[in-house]
């Protein structure tokens, strides 16, 4: 399913920023020095499984 790294992105920023655009840059920055860039990807972006994998991990260690 093409898009999901894209909407765990959007859930992981939606959930840690709650509206405040200065943490979602923040949290883009952390996301980038995690190794995941935000802006590579988009709805119709394929899946890569070793980024979905990091982004799974990182939203188990914001809840």
């Amino acid at each position: 399913m093409a898009g999901k790294i894209k909407e765990m992105i959007d859930l992981i920023i939606g959930q840690r920023a709650k509206g405040n655009p200065m943490l979602e840059r923040v949290i883009k920055s952390k996301l980038m020095l995690k190794g995941v860039n935000p802006k590579k990807y988009d709805s119709g972006s394929p899946d890569d499984p070793a980024v979905l994998q990091k982004l799974e991990r990182m939203m188990h260690t914001l809840k």
